[in-house]
Order: C-alpha cells, then structure tokens, then sequence
C-alpha cells in the first residue's frame, strides 16, 4: 500500500507543479473534512478550482478518468462545498469548478499528464 500511496504524492506533486506553472494559485492541498479529501483547491482568474488527481502506472485497468464515476463526482461536489462553508471568505465573490487531472506511466515526474477543466 505505501507504494500505491507514494505514487498518489508524487502525482499530487506533478499536479500542483503544473497548475503553477499554468497561473494557478494552490489554496489547499489534502484538505480534509467528515466527508473525505480534496487533492488540490486551486485559483485562477477568480475561479475556484478543486482537483482531483488520478494517477496510474498504466492503463491496463482503464483510463485514470475512469475512476470518476457518478459517485464519486457527486462527492467531490459535496466536498467542494463543505470546503465553500469551511472557508467563506477564501470562495466569496467566485466561481466554481471541478477539474480533473490524470497522470498515465510508471514515473509521475515523466508521466503523460492530462487536465480535463470542467470535468464534473
């Protein structure tokens, strides 16, 4: 599990690199609630960006986007606002979205990394 675990880090890590390097601002990261985790809340532009990350070594068991089913976005959504209710100040006056970002290989630092904007 450790392994599973460090893979997750290292492409939460890739993640947030390049989300800065694309202008976005990192709020939170691993922000955690009774409800569950968000990888990444994010800015840019006066949007509110929260990012789930899913990494994979390969796609032998599927595209890593797969992994977010109607479950699963429908928490992510449930998330995003108790993260909202949490943090009143941080979200006034902004949008909000849920992206996606999905890194494919067996290294995340050279992983195909690929963002999907309005995933959800």
């Amino acid at each position: 599990m450790a392994a599973k675990d460090d893979l997750g880090r290292a492409g939460e890590d890739r993640a947030v690199s390049y989300l800065v390097g694309d202008g976005y601002r990192i709020i939170a990261r691993n922000w955690r609630c009774t409800q569950g985790e968000i990888d990444i809340v994010a800015e840019r532009d006066g949007t509110l960006v929260v990012v789930e990350v899913k990494t994979r070594r390969s796609e032998d068991f599927g595209h890593p986007f797969e992994a977010i089913d109607k479950r699963k976005a429908t928490r992510l959504w449930r998330l995003a606002m108790a993260w909202i209710a949490a943090n009143p100040d941080l979200a006034r006056g902004r949008r909000l979205r849920v992206d996606a970002i999905g890194l494919t290989g067996g290294d995340p630092a050279t992983a195909r990394l690929e963002h999907l904007e309005d995933a959800l």
